[in-house]
């Protein structure tokens, strides 16, 4: 007898995991850079559109299989009988849409740390072995009935089962890649590498806050009694408590340690609360739950700054901080702070030993078949494009994509190439000399009104004093002038500010860009108007340069000089 309750609960639990793919899609673009954006979309389409039909094909029945302790079996389109792991009133198909859309997540993790420089058809093969073999086997340990299960190890919604196994693939991937071209000076200090949206990360991350109530709260797979609804009702304030926990840690730990409170990292704090309390959401009262998001916004920030500087690991968007880091680290705490069992509530040390072993155990597991997989995929088709296709970005190189914002310049200050890395590769281009291949014409004209002087004055200024400068402009009667929103800075390199941990080395601050072309009104007028509105006597105020104009030509009246710039009707 199926359950209406349960069943819909499961299929709307499945549905918001399924929609998890969208914010690691976001979250992901939002923290790379532009040129790479259609690659990360078509990642975050294929390992699911990849996953799901190797799941059902024999992820499904390795993972939930009777055959032994260690692997389910062998059973090709999940045909063979499952009634005897079938949660309480719902269907077969129910639960089995259910657990692929938690098998797409895990094998999505690695696409994170992996950004920027791997090979298409090498990502399509390793997410597939993940969806086939790896995180099955585990899985059939931990939920399927296997060892682990019988010792009594204990992960409701995967910390370790999803995003540890999904962080560990990441951590090992990027380790054999190799860090981002210009990621590391040489002497191996870091450079921040800034993401082009941050919005867009925004954005991915409340997507994966939303859709991680179906996540955990899903796995309570009934909402038929009242014993289920304050079951997923606990899950549910759990899961929410520890996120904004960790996130107010992470906020407090970059502010003391950065000055200013860091974004991204924040996003990342948001995240690790969600991984970290995924394990014994169930099992943990809020006090728990708090706990567990204070201590993965510990992890995850410090663990970032390890990956990134001690053992440089070039992970873009932090997913081994998140999910490997607190992932394994939400385990163990589920084994000290379980109510029922948990060291810290009197049920001694076995609880918190077996947590100890199947996070260990899954570890290994992972290790070792990832490690396989990408050793095989380097020796063979190659893990990392070539650096000249890096330069020019994952999506005219892999995709044939121009852009993935037509109409918009996608060039970064952060797209930094090392000297030695642009020298290698115009070694490769053709030997025509630049004289010959780029032509450059210069022609003289006579000047023309050359009795009247035409001076263009530049001024560099903070966005903040521009209409006080332009109210002053208007005061001496300058009437016309272009404006430009420009990045920029001066001897002093901007100031010092920190991205993800790493100070940013060449910070470009927004500024405006005043150009005035003058002959009417005397050039000193405005230079000492534009002085007296923009100086504070604090470094940035800005600079003004001068020009001398040969000639301006009013296209509408084809007027010349003195007259071109007059707004005579």
């Amino acid at each position: 007898m199926y359950s209406s309750a349960n069943t819909t609960w499961v299929l709307i639990a499945a549905a918001l995991v399924f929609f998890m793919q969208a914010g690691f899609c976001i979250l992901e673009a939002g923290l790379c850079r532009a040129k790479n954006t259609g690659n990360i979309i078509m990642k975050n389409l294929l390992d699911f559109c990849i996953g799901t039909p190797l799941y059902w094909l024999l992820g499904f029945g390795i993972m939930f299989g009777s055959a032994n302790a260690f692997f389910g079996g062998i059973d090709f389109f999940a045909m063979g009988d499952y009634s005897s792991v079938l949660p309480a009133g719902v269907p077969f198909f129910a639960f089995f849409i259910f657990q692929t859309v938690f098998c797409g997540t895990s094998a999505t993790i690695v696409s994170g740390a992996m950004a920027e420089r791997t090979k298409f058809s090498a990502y399509c093969i390793y997410s597939a072995i993940i969806s086939l073999i790896i995180y099955p086997v585990s899985g059939h340990w931990i939920w399927g009935g296997g060892w682990l299960a019988q010792l009594g190890f204990h992960d409701f919604a995967g910390s370790t089962a999803v995003h540890m196994v999904g962080g560990i693939c990441a951590f090992i991937g990027a380790a054999f890649l190799g860090p981002r071209l210009g990621k590391y000076d040489k002497n191996g200090k870091p450079r921040a590498i800034l993401g082009h949206n941050l919005l867009m990360a925004a954005l991915g991350v409340f997507i994966l806050w939303f859709c991680w109530f179906g996540f955990n709260g899903g796995s309570t797979v009934a909402m038929d009694s009242d014993a289920a609804m304050e079951s997923a009702s606990l899950v549910f304030y759990n899961t929410n408590l520890s996120a904004v926990i960790a996130t107010v840690t992470v906020l407090i730990i970059t502010w003391i340690r950065y000055k200013k409170p860091d974004v991204s990292m924040c996003l990342n704090g948001t995240l690790a609360g969600l991984v970290g309390v995924t394990a014994g959401c169930d099992v943990v009262d809020p006090f728990g739950a708090a706990a567990i998001g204070i201590i993965c916004g510990f992890v995850v920030v410090f663990g970032i700054e390890f990956i990134d500087k001690v053992v440089k690991v070039d992970d873009p968007v932090g997913a081994v901080g998140v999910h490997c880091l607190c992932g394994s680290t939400g385990t163990l705490l589920t084994g000290l702070f379980a109510t029922d069992g948990g060291l810290f509530y009197g049920g001694g040390i076995k609880f918190f030993g077996i947590q100890c072993l199947g996070v260990l155990s899954t570890a290994v597991w992972t290790i070792i078949t990832i490690s396989l997989t990408f050793f095989i995929l380097k020796k063979t088709i190659g893990l990392r494009v070539t650096a000249e296709e890096e330069v020019q970005g994952m999506d005219i190189s892999e995709h044939g994509l121009a852009s993935a914002y037509s109409g918009f310049l996608t060039g970064s200050a952060s797209d930094y190439v090392p000297a030695e890395v642009s020298e290698a590769i115009t070694a490769n281009k053709g030997s025509t000399p630049s004289d010959e291949a780029v032509p450059v014409v210069v022609k003289t004209a006579a000047p023309v009104a050359s009795d009247v002087k035409m001076t263009k004055v530049e001024i560099l200024c903070k966005q903040s004093k521009f209409e006080e400068l332009k109210a002053a402009m208007n005061a001496i009667g300058i009437t016309g002038m272009t404006v430009t929103q420009v990045l920029g800075c001066g001897m002093q390199k901007g100031k010092t500010e920190f991205y993800r941990g790493v100070e940013v080395e060449m910070n470009l601050l927004p500024k405006v860009c005043v150009e005035i072309v003058v002959c009417k009104v005397p050039v000193r007028d405005v230079i000492d108007a534009a002085k007296k509105v923009l100086y504070t006597g604090h470094i940035g105020d800005g600079k003004i340069f001068i020009y001398d104009v040969e000639n301006v030509v009013k296209v509408r009246t084809g007027e010349e000089g003195y007259d071109a710039l007059q707004d005579v009707e």
